[in-house]
Formats: structure tokens, sequence, C-alpha cells
């Protein structure tokens, strides 16, 4: 059995490890809400104004913003899907090893 500081550097290095999956997957969120900021303007321009007393669709800016906003995570999924089934993994290794971990503790307190 490892001694309860090798456990506990163990257990640092596993956090700083899903910190750093965590922080792969803020940033893919971000790049998204980037090019989604960046598409706005052209989603606004493709209504029809008041052409023939005919009022524009209020609905069809969030309609086209929707479509836009999933086919831009369509396209990062892979990469979201993997981050998060690995963040899953380091979640359930860390517990494990905080498990392993407390019973050593209790020893030392």
């Amino acid at each position: 059995m490892a001694f309860p500081l090798e456990l506990q550097r163990r257990l640092l290095c596993m956090e700083e490890a899903r910190r750093q999956t965590q922080h792969q997957l803020d940033i893919i969120e971000r790049q998204i809400w980037r090019r989604m900021a960046s598409l706005i303007p052209t989603l606004g321009r493709k209504h029809s104004g008041y052409r023939h007393g005919k009022a524009p669709e209020p609905s069809g800016f969030l309609e086209r913003y929707r479509s836009n906003l999933a086919a831009l995570t369509a396209e990062r999924q892979p990469e979201i899907d993997a981050l998060s089934r690995k963040l899953a993994r380091q979640d359930r290794a860390i517990a494990m090893l905080i498990a392993r971990l407390d019973p050593v503790r209790e020893l030392a307190a």
C-alpha cells in the first residue's frame, strides 16, 4: 500500500488533470459562443421588414439562431463527448482514491 503522502500527491495530480480537462471543455464552449456572437448580425438581416404592410416574423430570428447554434455544437460534438467521458472517468478515479485515502486520514487523526 502506498504511503498517505504518496496517495495525497496522486490525488493532487488527478485533480489537476481534471481541472485541465474541464478547462478544455470550457474553451470549446467559449469558442462556440464567440462564433455565435459573430453570426448574430447576419442572422438579423434575413427578415423581410415591412414589405407590403407585413410585419417581420418575430420568431424567425430565434429559429435561425437556434439552428446555427445547433449546427456549431454538432460540429464539435465528438470532441465534447470525448472530453465529457474523460471527465466522468476522472471523477470516478478521484472518488475511488478519496475513498482509499479517508481510512488513512482517520488513522492519522
